[in-house]
C-alpha cells in the first residue's frame, strides 16, 4: 500500500490488489514506529496521521519478576516524532488507501486474490487474479509481492528462501482496559514464562510466548489452566480472563525469520514479510516493510515513468535493503537464542540478564535499542517528488 501510494504519487499507474473486503485484522503489526513517522511527515500526512486514535509509546521497559527495567528511551532520536504510536494496522491501511485515491494512477481492487503469474520468455509479465466479477488477467511492466510471509507470489516465481529458525511462537488476544488499570507494560519475563501486555486504550493486547510447537500441550492442559496463568501474570486483570470464552479468542501467531536469497526475478520485486520474515521481537518488522517501500519507490519511479526497468533496477532494491535486513535479523536471533530461550526454560527465581542490568544502570544505554527500534539500520526518506497536483 505504501509503495503504491508513493508511485501513484509520482504518477506512476499503480494497480494494489487485496483479496479480503476490508483490512480488519487483528493481532497484525500495529507499532508505527519514528522511521513510518518521519516518512509520514515528509509525505506532508503526518499531522492528519495523528488525528486518527493511537497510543504513544515514549520509552520501553520489561517486568523481569518483581522488577521493572528500563530497556530503550526515543527522545533522543532525530526525528519529529520521539515515539512509538500504537494504531491498528486497518487504520493504516485506510488512510494510505485514501491517500492514493487522491491520484489518478492510483487503484485499488479489494476482494482481489492473486492466483498466479503471467510469465513470458523467463519474465513476470503480469498476474492472474480471481474477483467478485470472476478470473482476470493483469498485465504489469512490474509485479510486487508484498504478500506476507507465506508469499503466493513468491513461491510461484521460484524464489529460494533461507530459513534462519525461531523457537517461539506467540499466543495473541484481548483482554479488556480499566481507567485504573497499570500502564504500559510492554514485557514480563519471569522463569520460563514471558507475557506481553500493550495498552490499546479500551483493551490490552496481550502476547503469551510459548516455545514452538508446544500449543498441543497447552491445549491439552485445558482453558481454565491457560486462564489461570495469564490471571498470575497480569494480577491486575486476573478478573477479567473469563473474556477468553475458548480457544477461538486465542490466535496463534507462527513465528518466522527467513529471508530470501533473491528478492527479485526479472518484472517481479518481493518487499516486506515476502522478501524478509521478521521476529515479532521489537515489533519492527512493519517498519522494515515501509522502509523497502520507500527505498524501491526512490529506485523505480523514474524507469517505471520513462519505461526503462531492468532488472539492474531491482537488484538495487535488495542491495540497499538487504544489509539493515540481515543485521536485524541477526539481532533478533540472538536475542531469541540467548535471553527468550533461556527465560522459557528457566527455574525461578529468574535474574535479570546482564545486558537489561547495564540498561538500567546506564541510562545512556538505552539510546542503542532506541535506535535501533524506533529508527533502524538504514533509515530510509522519500526522495521522489510528486506529480503535478490532480483530482480525480
Amino acid at each position: 500500500m505504501m509503495l503504491g501510494f508513493l508511485l501513484a504519487r509520482a504518477g506512476v499507474d499503480v494497480l494494489v490488489l487485496e483479496k479480503h473486503a476490508d483490512f480488519l485484522r487483528d493481532f497484525r503489526g500495529d507499532t508505527i514506529h519514528p522511521s513510518t513517522l518521519e516518512v509520514m511527515h515528509e509525505l506532508g500526512l503526518l499531522d492528519r496521521f495523528l488525528d486518527l486514535p493511537h497510543e504513544k509509546v515514549y520509552r520501553i521497559s520489561a517486568r523481569v519478576g518483581d522488577v521493572v527495567l528500563p530497556v530503550a528511551d526515543f527522545d533522543h532520536l532525530p526525528t519529529r516524532c520521539r515515539f512509538i504510536a500504537f494504531m491498528p494496522q486497518w487504520d493504516f491501511l485506510n488512510f494510505l488507501a485514501e491517500a492514493g485515491r487522491h491520484h489518478p494512477s492510483f487503484r485499488l481492487w479489494m476482494r482481489a486474490e492473486v492466483t498466479g503469474l503471467v510469465e513470458e520468455s523467463g519474465r513476470v509479465a503480469g498476474i492472474h487474479v480471481t474477483t467478485v466479477d470472476g478470473p482476470r488477467e493483469v498485465r504489469a511492466d512490474l509485479v510486487v509481492a508484498a504478500d506476507g510471509r507465506s508469499s503466493l507470489v513468491r513461491e510461484q516465481a521460484g524464489l529460494e528462501v533461507e530459513a534462519l529458525g525461531a523457537p517461539i511462537d506467540v499466543l495473541w488476544f484481548r483482554l479488556s482496559r480499566r481507567a485504573d488499570d497499570a500502564g504500559q507494560t510492554m514485557g514480563r519475563f519471569d522463569a520460563g514464562r514471558i507475557f506481553i501486555m500493550i495498552n490499546r486504550g479500551e483493551h490490552w493486547q496481550c502476547g503469551y510466548v510459548i516455545p514452538k510447537g508446544s500449543l498441543e500441550e497447552i491445549r491439552k492442559r485445558g482453558l481454565e489452566a491457560f486462564r489461570r496463568e495469564v490471571g498470575a501474570l497480569a494480577p491486575f486483570a486476573a478478573d477479567r480472563v473469563r473474556e477468553l470464552r475458548s480457544w477461538e479468542d486465542v490466535k496463534l501467531l507462527t513465528v518466522r525469520v527467513d529471508r530470501a536469497r533473491r528478492w527479485y526475478r526479472p518484472g517481479l520485486l518481493c518487499i516486506g514479510d515476502a522478501a524478509h520474515a521478521m521476529s515479532p521481537i521489537g515489533g519492527v518488522g512493519i517498519n522494515l516493510a515501509i522502509q523497502d517501500a520507500v527505498a524501491a519507490a526512490n529506485r523505480l519511479t523514474a524507469p517505471l515513468r520513462d519505461g526503462s526497468l531492468t532488472v539492474d533496477h531491482l537488484r538495487a532494491v535488495q542491495e540497499r535493503r538487504e544489509f539493515p535486513t540481515r543485521v536485524t535479523q541477526r539481532i533478533q536471533v540472538v536475542v531469541q537464542d540467548r535471553v527468550i530461550t533461556r527465560v522459557l526454560g528457566g527455574r525461578r527465581p529468574l535474574r535479570p540478564p546482564l545486558a537489561l542490568r547495564l540498561l538500567a544502570r546506564f541510562p545512556a544505554l538505552r539510546r542503542i535499542p532506541g535506535r535501533l527500534v524506533g529508527i533502524g539500520i538504514r533509515p530510509e526518506h522519500v526522495r521522489t517528488p510528486p506529480a503535478a497536483p490532480t483530482e480525480r
